[in-house]
């Protein structure tokens, strides 16, 4: 069966306690946040979560599902600090591995190249590898140079939100920036898309088809779900939330804060989180970030 169409639900019944998944996007920008809402409302737990971080991290945490991160940062952007992994990781209640950006990305190559690690210089000289399992290694060649040896970020499972996508597994990002989604949906055993838009079969054309930026044989799964990254934003389509975010960071300090947030906004399933968000036109049209 070429069709690779699923539900949310179908997806997230593919993860199990103590997995490692990694999301695409960069902090509150084009995170498959339907699937992570979908993830809050199962019972899947102890998950390592690899990801250049964003409100998907700090819910994650915030609803204790997640054993480890394994992250450049956690951020918000326009809001710096990412409330929930701030509590949580002051409190000392999650493992982590905090890395340089570029060893992150090095770690995903790896592992998309089906390595087990690649040398670097990032991260030599610095508490980066204090706080880590890091090791080096020697170059074999007459230079004999120390390099760090970044190890890969395998993941059990990737999920990537996307701006257009067919049934056959297809992907178009059409934003400016494709971010590391590529790296991300290699590095995995199984991707699975979420969409925007969904049709049933891409024409791929000179124009279209470097918008296409990891082949279909590396997605096993496709989630129509518009509106799917708000509250991050997912350019062209739509800007991000900053009440919807603004109203998520409130909840990290309020008494019983969390419990709160999820039956306003998660609980209920994605049709209550639309019209509890204005609608999907009033979401649609959230104007973009302009930097």
């Amino acid at each position: 069966n070429m069709n690779k169409q699923m539900t949310t639900a179908e997806a997230v019944a593919q993860l199990r306690d103590g997995m490692t998944i990694g999301f695409g996007g960069w902090g509150p920008r084009r995170k498959p946040m339907a699937i992570v809402r979908e993830i809050l409302r199962s019972d899947v737990k102890d998950l390592t979560v690899v990801a250049y971080g964003g409100p998907e991290v700090g819910m994650l945490c915030a609803a204790g599902k997640v054993k480890k991160l394994i992250f450049g940062f956690a951020t918000l952007d326009a809001i710096p600090l990412e409330p929930w992994f701030r509590k949580l990781r002051q409190a000392g209640e999650i493992e982590v591995m905090e890395l340089d950006e570029g060893m992150f990305q090095w770690g995903l190559r790896a592992a998309g190249m089906r390595m087990p690690f690649l040398p670097t210089r990032c991260g030599l000289a610095t508490d980066v590898t204090t706080h880590n399992d890091l090791r080096t290694i020697t170059s074999p060649y007459d230079d004999g140079e120390e390099l760090l040896a970044m190890p890969a970020l395998n993941l059990d499972m990737a999920f990537v939100h996307v701006n257009k996508a067919d049934k056959l597994g297809n992907t178009l990002i059409t934003g400016s920036d494709p971010y590391f989604d590529h790296l991300v949906a290699r590095a995995a055993e199984r991707c699975i898309v979420s969409t925007e838009e969904l049709v049933d079969k891409l024409e791929l054309t000179l124009e279209t088809a470097r918008l296409n930026t990891f082949e279909r044989y590396l997605v096993q799964g496709v989630v129509h779900a518009p509106m799917g990254a708000h509250p991050t934003m997912c350019a062209p389509n739509y800007g991000w939330d900053l009440n919807q975010l603004k109203r998520y960071v409130a909840s990290a300090s309020q008494d019983d804060g969390w419990n709160v947030y999820m039956d306003e906004f998660v609980r209920s399933g994605e049709d209550a989180y639309q019209a509890a968000n204005g609608g999907v036109d009033a979401m649609g049209s959230l104007p973009l970030p302009t930097f």
